[in-house]
């Protein structure tokens, strides 16, 4: 009998210690994760887990794409609400986020900091500290990323509205100042640097800087249609720097035939640009550094669809 269950308890324990060996990462976040306005919302839904079973796939199905690609070993989940702050989750989804203790989360509050008070870091200040809490208590070695969104046209180039009349780069510099002032709660392992990432895709001449007068050819648009939530570009951006960020990969390694891009349609100059773009943010950021061993891949686009 002994002998017989050998084999059984040995594949238990392989199956445990690859459970084990995945990497939890759960986001939390709104329509600036679900990739609200893009064919990126369900994208490859079946790669990631969402907790409020809504059947999106997003920046987090992206991010769990480029781990597979890159040979890394991620079980991705995600909590996101359209429209909401870090204190819609702190108020009616911490069942739902503590079920579990987590590896890594990304978050990120309201796209104005305070919906009620734009430009005011307060709420976004303390609530993430009380998130952090909160999830420190399910795993006190937690790393929490705290995602620095991005500057939104509509915001800037429209009258009356808080950035009217400034450059379009000043609302992702407030809002990484206020992410900054967030990062000091303890748990808070960095900031991705979206925002300052999609300046530099506008400064290097990938990416048009206003919607609102058409867009230069040969550019990209990285907001959607209402010139506030971000287009497939933008939240390729977005996810190029989570995951050079959570991962310490350079995410010009995946090279400029990766699948996801190429699925979603994005040019190989396209594709290349945008991950230079996160590159430079995350070198400027001392979170990743080039490594002449990573060799970008080159995926045969036609398996890039293919079930995997």
């Amino acid at each position: 009998m002994k002998l017989a269950l050998t084999p059984l308890l040995l594949a238990a324990s392989l199956s445990l210690n690859t459970a084990l060996a995945e990497t939890s990462v759960l986001f939390i976040g709104n329509s600036f994760t679900f990739g609200y306005g893009s064919a990126a919302r369900f994208y490859r839904a079946d790669s990631v887990t969402d907790l409020n079973n809504e059947g999106i796939g997003g920046v987090p199905a992206l991010f769990k794409s480029f781990t597979d690609q890159a040979g890394l070993d991620y079980d991705v989940y995600l909590e996101t609400r359209g429209g909401s702050g870090i204190d819609f989750h702190l108020a009616e989804k911490l069942g739902v986020i503590g079920r579990r203790p987590w590896d890594q989360v990304v978050m990120h509050g309201y796209s104005t900091m305070d919906a009620e008070a734009p430009g005011n870091p307060a709420k976004l200040v303390a609530t993430t500290a009380q998130m952090a809490e909160f999830l420190r208590g399910k795993n006190p070695a937690v790393e929490i990323y705290l995602t620095a969104t991005w500057s939104r046209a509509d915001q800037t180039y429209v009258a009356d509205r808080p950035w009217y009349g400034k450059p379009i780069d000043q609302m992702a510099r407030d809002l990484r100042g206020a992410y900054d002032l967030a990062a000091v709660a303890p748990g808070v392992t960095a900031v991705n640097g979206v925002g300052e990432a999609w300046q530099r895709a506008i400064d290097a001449g990938l990416a048009d800087p206003n919607p609102y007068d058409g867009i230069d050819a040969d550019k990209i648009d990285l907001w959607t249609f209402d010139h506030y939530h971000a287009s497939v570009f933008g939240y390729y951006l977005e996810a190029l720097v989570v995951f050079g960020n959570l991962t310490g990969r350079d995410p010009r390694s995946l090279g400029d035939n990766e699948c996801s891009g190429y699925e979603l349609g994005l040019s190989r100059q396209q594709v290349a640009g945008l991950q230079q773009a996160a590159y430079e943010q995350l070198a400027a950021d001392e979170r990743v550094r080039p490594n002449p061993l990573e060799i970008p891949r080159r995926v045969n686009p036609e398996r890039c669809n293919a079930p995997r």
